[in-house]
């Protein structure tokens, strides 16, 4: 029995030695890979990829503060002729002004609230005849603090608002004929960048900012189905998927490595263009979205997510208490 044993093992050594050398080999080529993709992406980036060449105008919805006055400060450095839509006609001038000095770059603006479904009229107008090579879609809004679904005040207006400027505005934007079907430049060129900025948040569920999640996560899918009907036409649709950034709508006054300044993050950002069809934008974000995704379980995620929001929906709310408080006794006295 021993010997039968022995010679079983010696007849196993060979395929199992096989399996083992092409099981480490598969590893080490898959992490080299990785590696060099890596490498490829988050310290080449795409070379010179976005210029003029693409079309002379850049547009940028949500253009006057945080991802998007970034977004469009990077582009007018390339030297891209540059359209700002947003909802405040003077921030729009102010930014435009600031990129005339700065960049010596021609602007026009968009006024439009992208909370309205009756604005795309006059967005098709203003963008009528421009060579469009960029556009970035990052209008967006949030929650104002975290809140329960059916707790959140003036619920019909807020789910309405929400996706009128979250998924309408990606869905809707006429500069897709321009870009996706070349009009009216379809003899000269079929070439062009969207960018649809979404949200980490849209990558798994976020309760207590579910709504918001939600809709970020159909601008995700949206743009990658999007990407896959129409690269054969040299259009570049890429998901952008950002983590906490130093802006007004996280409300994060100072950066970290982890939260960037919206410039810092946008000059990696741009690098990613091409490469990656979905993107997180800033590598220490690409660890995380790893993290996240691929390595804790998707439970625990929903699970520290929820404990993190419930703690920020209590904070706020006690502080709008003590100022009602305080507000109450205030008018009292006088």
């Amino acid at each position: 029995t021993s010997q039968t044993g022995r010679e079983t093992l010696r007849r196993a050594e060979t395929p199992l030695f096989w399996v083992g050398a092409f099981t480490v080999a598969s590893l080490v080529l898959w992490l080299l890979y990785r590696l060099l993709s890596g490498f490829r992406i988050w310290v080449l980036g795409n070379g010179q990829l976005l210029t003029p060449k693409l079309g002379k105008w850049a547009v940028v919805t949500g253009a006057t503060d945080g991802i998007g006055k970034s977004y469009a400060e990077e582009l007018a450095r390339r030297g891209f002729a540059m359209m700002l839509i947003s909802r405040s006609q003077d921030k729009l001038d102010d930014v435009a002004r600031s990129l005339e000095d700065q960049f010596k770059v021609e602007t026009r603006t968009i006024a439009v609230d992208y909370g309205r479904s009756d604005i795309y009229p006059k967005i098709e107008a203003g963008l009528a005849g421009l060579e469009i090579g960029v556009l970035v879609n990052n209008v967006g809004v949030s929650y104002p603090y975290p809140e329960y679904f059916l707790h959140i005040p003036d619920l019909d207006n807020f789910i309405t608002n929400m996706i009128n400027v979250n998924i309408t505005s990606v869905c809707q934007h006429r500069v897709f004929k321009v870009l996706i079907l070349n009009l009216p430049f379809s003899a000269s060129r079929s070439k062009g960048v969207i960018l649809n900025i979404s949200s980490a948040s849209g990558m798994y569920p976020v309760p207590l900012l579910t709504v918001y999640s939600s809709s970020k996560a159909f601008v995700d899918f949206f743009s990658r189905g999007l990407q896959e009907e129409y690269k054969r036409r040299g259009i570049i649709i890429q998901s952008v998927l950002p983590f906490f950034v130093a802006t007004k709508m996280t409300r994060i006054r100072k950066p970290t490595l982890d939260k960037p300044t919206p410039e810092r993050y946008v000059a990696a950002e741009l690098k990613t263009v091409g490469l990656q069809t979905q993107t997180n934008g800033y590598f220490p974000h690409a660890v995380m979205g790893w993290l996240t995704t691929k390595l804790v379980p998707s439970y625990l995620v929903n699970f520290f997510g929820a404990r993190m929001n419930r703690l920020q929906r209590t904070g706020y709310l006690r502080r709008r208490k003590l100022r009602e408080q305080r507000n109450g006794k205030s008018l009292k006295t006088e």
